[in-house]
């Protein structure tokens, strides 16, 4: 299977008209960051951001990272831990970075903060290596 990238990612794509249409820059650190201003209709329970689309992003900043840096990954696993509500209309700033890497596996960890400050969520991912 040849992994491309058609530009209709839900997360990142700009092709997608659906999508998020996030940008993500990676800083000199090779930290990872991107923000959202969720709206209405990311919401799960009244004006409450549904905890999956936090998951989403976090998922896709720990495999977008690798990717960017030329190391090919698909997330074989992770794990998302929420911490705390996140508002519709809050600011929401992710940032993800790698941990530690192997001959297969990268590992990358990630969190989600609100406008205040406030971790919301943590997540980790083991990336395994594709051709």
């Amino acid at each position: 299977m040849n992994l491309e990238d058609d530009k209709h990612c839900f997360v990142c794509g700009d092709k997608n008209k659906y999508g998020l249409h996030l940008k993500f820059i990676i800083d000199k650190n090779n930290i990872m960051r991107t923000e959202l201003i969720p709206q209405k209709h990311h919401q799960g329970f009244k004006d409450i951001v549904h905890g999956g689309l936090i998951g989403l992003i976090l998922d896709e900043i720990m495999v977008n990272l690798p990717w960017k840096m030329g190391k090919h990954v698909v997330s074989a696993e992770f794990n998302v831990r929420l911490n705390k509500m996140a508002r519709v209309g809050e600011k929401l700033s992710f940032k993800g970075w790698i941990d530690r890497e192997d001959r297969k596996i990268i590992y990358t960890k990630a969190e989600a903060k609100n406008e205040s400050g406030a971790t919301i969520a943590t997540a980790t991912a083991k990336c395994v290596r594709v051709k």
